[in-house]
């Protein structure tokens, strides 16, 4: 067995990309029950009510991966196998409302080689990063993506429950919930729309709300049931929906809970909007989370450091 680190730059596609496969089939609609805090044909945008009060403490949890290098792994009867070489870290945020102060709450950061092939040993690109080898079901590159994916997201939920010190603080992760439902008070945080759940008639609504306002809260399915609603936070006016974020939460509380969680959100998560001249994402993409973002980039390693490691590394093994 032969490892090889392909030469191209990690942040372009491999320097082979085989033509057989296929992608894998996005995931269809989630079904939608618009009509659980109010029918269907009463939605309207929503204020928080007057005595809805922001948590004293919140944790923004987030994510951040990087492909170090591309990597070959030839078997003995020449048959190769296309892989990757990624550093990848979860941290959170801890903010105090009551002392408008946040900090660096925790942090973890992972560094492993996704390949189809045989399983390798550990690469040791540096003292302080041990590449932990992943075996990857498909044999696509993209499935080597998701599968490192679905490592950051374990990586998230275990800095999720490593970082609340209390039931009462406010969690927010950014992404979908997975893996998380089981944690209290955790909403899930989309800053962007891959899908269109609503109705048209619907999305009116959403179209329609002015910064602090959300829509009623409606629940989807598959692959879990999870309460959701849209909220949009403040910021220059422009598309029908900028500035819009949709969260989550657990589908198994009384809907009360639920529909008290999207008030907290309504009156907690707008002083953290970011503006355009800090941020490309702005608002979306709260500040404490762009701050935690640079952290743990920065906790990631120097790439290119990295990369030739993983290059002497290879040739060692040779």
């Amino acid at each position: 067995m032969k490892l090889h680190i392909d030469a191209w730059d990690p942040s372009y596609s491999a320097s082979h990309n085989a033509e057989t496969g296929a992608t894998p089939e996005a995931a269809t609609s989630a079904p939608v029950d618009a009509g659980v805090e109010r029918p269907s044909d009463a939605w309207q945008p929503l204020l928080p009510p007057a005595d809805a009060r922001p948590p004293s403490t919140v944790l923004l949890v987030d994510g951040v991966r990087r492909i170090d290098a591309r990597v070959w792994v030839t078997e003995e009867d020449g048959e190769a196998h296309q892989g990757i070489c990624a550093s990848y870290a979860a941290g959170a945020v801890r903010c105090d409302l009551d002392q408008g102060a946040a900090e660096l709450a925790h942090a973890e950061v992972a560094h492993a080689v996704f390949t189809p092939g045989p399983e390798l040993p550990a690469i040791a690109a540096h003292p302080r990063a041990m590449y932990r080898p992943y075996r990857v079901a498909g044999r696509e590159p993209v499935h080597a993506e998701q599968e490192l994916q679905r490592r950051m997201h374990e990586l998230e939920a275990r800095v999720s429950e490593a970082t609340r010190q209390s039931a009462e603080d406010l969690l927010v992760v950014d992404g979908p919930l997975r893996g998380r439902r089981t944690l209290p008070r955790a909403l899930g945080y989309a800053k962007t729309h891959h899908k269109r759940y609503l109705e048209p008639e619907l999305a009116r609504v959403v179209s329609a709300l002015r910064p602090g306002q959300r829509t009623p809260v409606f629940l989807l399915g598959a692959p879990w049931n999870r309460y959701s609603w849209y909220l949009r936070l403040p910021g220059p006016a422009g598309a029908p929906w900028s500035g819009v974020v949709r969260l989550e939460c657990a589908a198994d509380q009384p809907l009360s809970a639920a529909v008290a969680h999207a008030d907290v959100s309504a009156v907690t998560l707008p002083r953290f909007a970011s503006t355009p001249y800090k941020d490309p994402r702005a608002p979306q993409n709260l500040v404490p989370i762009a701050g935690l973002e640079r952290r743990l980039r920065a906790l990631l390693g120097d790439a290119r450091l990295l990369q030739r490691g993983l290059r002497v590394a290879a040739a060692r093994a040779a």
